[in-house]
């Protein structure tokens, strides 16, 4: 399932991790709800099951779920999506606190999801460890990073997934897989124990099939919100993001808006930005580009690793952003985030598409790729820079795929928006 031939290198990887974590902790696989073993979708990564324990009661009880090889698992390597990563991770001793919440509450983990290469990408197809199928449309992209974690929950492999939303690595998976998706305000669920890519814009969110397991779920990661959003909120249309639409797209999201217009009042038309969206995509980029190089730099550097294609191209990029350049992202975000509080207030939601169109074909070159990633951050950076939160709903397909529509809240109201998801849904 590989695609490039720099891939080679990662079935080594795993096999020499895969003996490592044999010796290491000698797994019987006497659970036989254990899913690594039997992943014809190929969404988790090929670790032997080494059993991770649960409570045997609590609110998620009953529930099975994958967490993106970001987050520490006991017992397992966290590879990042690289093979030299991979290898120089070891066996993690600990658990991430949000994977711990969740085996507290009582869920049941059954495996690590591939993410694309060091999580700097949206597509979902790793050119060393290839690419999950999507279970909603299976000839197109599940998006990425988080693309295993969107495959494991869309092929009905597990009952919801971890994954981190950085540039909209949970949102793009949610809306190509059918799936509901969360990217939470900025540090309302901890990433402690995680692999960064840039932390002034790294969340964890997670995915789910339906509505009761995505509140389920809330319930216990997200708690009560620090700003509820009142009984009766102000329903905002964000004219710029449903510019980007081409017609077909907006037909298709057309019902879904007036669903939830019926259900929430009408929308009141808004201009979301205060720029330009050009402005908004470079200042975005520009933030995340540095981050990620103070981040991946030095491992890049010391060590050389191949890159995908994409992804090498992007940390290049990343390289180059200049000091004034970093500083005027960083303060155009200040000035966002100040317009986007007001725009909003305590009762604003904004109600916009979750990505410019169904996902792409597995077949579209590189450049059809990047150009269709191109026109998504213009769309996906808006909750990033702000630090908000935005859910992203399958309420819409088109071309036999599925299509999302989202809310944006205010910072803390990230609950209330689930809230809001049941009873669109429901």
């Amino acid at each position: 399932m590989c695609e490039s031939a720099i891939c080679f290198d990662a079935d080594k990887v795993v096999a020499t991790l895969s003996n490592v974590l044999c010796n290491a902790t000698a797994p019987t696989h006497e659970n036989d709800d254990m899913l690594l073993d039997n992943d014809s979708c190929h969404a988790f990564l090929p670790y032997p099951a080494v059993p991770v324990p649960n409570a045997s009661d609590g609110r998620l009880a009953g529930l099975t779920f994958a967490a993106k090889d970001l987050f520490d698992v006991t017992g397992y390597p966290t590879g990042g999506g690289n093979p030299l990563m991979l290898a120089l991770s070891g066996i993690k001793p600990t658990t991430a606190p949000t994977v711990q919440k969740l085996l507290d509450a009582g869920a049941r983990f059954v495996g690590k999801t591939h993410t694309d290469e060091l999580a700097f990408s949206m597509n979902g197809k790793n050119a060393h460890f290839g690419t999950p199928r999507n279970g909603a449309a299976p000839d197109r992209i599940c998006g990425g990073s988080s693309c295993g974690s969107a495959s494991a929950v869309s092929n009905n492999l597990c009952d919801f997934a971890l994954g981190t939303d950085t540039g909209g690595s949970v949102r793009a998976p949610a809306n190509h897989c059918g799936l509901y998706g969360i990217r939470p305000s900025h540090g309302r669920i901890s990433l402690a124990k995680t692999l960064d890519l840039s932390p002034s814009l790294d969340t964890c969110g997670y995915l789910a099939r339906d509505v009761a397991t995505f509140a389920r779920v809330s319930d216990v990661l997200l708690g009560s919100d620090s700003a509820p959003l009142p009984e009766r909120v102000r329903l905002l249309r964000a004219t710029d993001l449903w510019a980007l639409l081409e017609a077909p797209g907006r037909e298709a999201l057309a019902p879904a808006a007036m669903r939830i217009e019926g259900l929430l009042g009408t929308a009141t038309a808004v201009t979301a930005t205060f720029d330009s969206l050009d402005s908004l995509y470079w200042n975005f980029r520009y933030v995340q580009g540095r981050e990620a190089w103070l981040t991946d730099g030095p491992f890049i550097e010391r060590h050389a690793p191949p890159l995908g294609p994409g992804v090498a191209d992007r940390f290049a990029w990343a390289k180059g952003v200049t000091d004034a350049q970093f500083e005027e992202g960083t303060a155009y975000r200040a000035r966002f985030v100040a317009h986007m509080e007001a725009l909003l207030g305590n009762d604003g939601v904004l109600l916009m598409p979750t990505m410019p169109d169904v996902a792409p074909l597995l077949t579209d070159s590189e450049a059809a790729l990047e150009n269709y990633r191109n026109l998504a951050i213009r769309m996906l950076s808006f909750a990033g820079l702000a630090r908000l939160p935005q859910v992203s709903l399958p309420l819409a397909s088109r071309l036999g795929a599925p299509l999302g529509i989202s809310l944006l809240g205010p910072r803390g109201s990230d609950r209330s928006l689930v809230a809001l998801a049941e009873t669109i849904a429901a």
